[in-house]
């Protein structure tokens, strides 16, 4: 008797791929004027857009405009969103992936830590994987202290539990004390 594991490695085709829904926080604070940091998020946004299936919707949540963080004196403000894309690769790859976006975008690869920059891109979330090495933690580490990413996400996914968690992310919204000044919101439709 064949079991259909074996029938299935018997098959020639190409193996089976399932998408993972995939959080991406997106922020740029390097422009001259809100125009060309909103043209960075934009822009920023397509390319993910191209990572996925063909037939895969990006949810993108309302821009926000946010108080520089730990930042150097003097930084601009930033603009703040987050998408969930549908991938079918490794978290690694989609880290690649998004490195090759910013660089793209005119990010140095080599910078001083929290200084402006025209895009920055921080995977959330994976699915519920949870990963923890010297290149990568999903879910992020900063996720849920962080007003700029939670007000976004939370408009596009206010049910979403993290791996390892018990507590919605609007809980962690309407829990939080960050100490951020509130944020702004600049565009819902974009």
């Amino acid at each position: 008797m064949t079991c259909r594991m074996c029938l299935a490695s018997n098959n020639h085709s190409a193996p089976i791929s399932v998408a993972t829904r995939v959080g991406i926080a997106l922020g740029s604070n390097l422009g001259s004027n809100l125009g060309n940091r909103l043209c960075n998020i934009k822009a920023a946004r397509d390319m993910l857009g191209k990572l996925m299936p063909a037939d895969a919707q990006l949810i993108q949540a309302p821009i926000y405009q946010s108080a520089p963080l730990d930042c150097p004196p003097d930084s601009p403000d930033f603009l703040n969103t987050v998408v969930e894309i549908l991938y079918t690769g490794l978290p690694h790859e989609l880290l690649k992936q998004t490195q090759k976006i910013e660089s793209s975008l005119g990010r140095d690869r080599i910078y001083q830590k929290n200084a402006p920059r025209p895009i920055d891109l921080d995977i959330l979330y994976f699915g519920n994987q949870s990963l923890n090495d010297e290149v990568l933690t999903i879910p992020h580490p900063e996720l849920t202290r962080r007003r700029f990413v939670l007000e976004p996400l939370v408009a596009i996914r206010p049910d979403l539990v993290l791996p390892g968690d018990s507590m919605i992310i609007a809980e962690h919204l309407q829990h939080l004390d960050s100490g951020e000044v509130p944020l702004s919101l600049v565009k819902v439709d974009w």
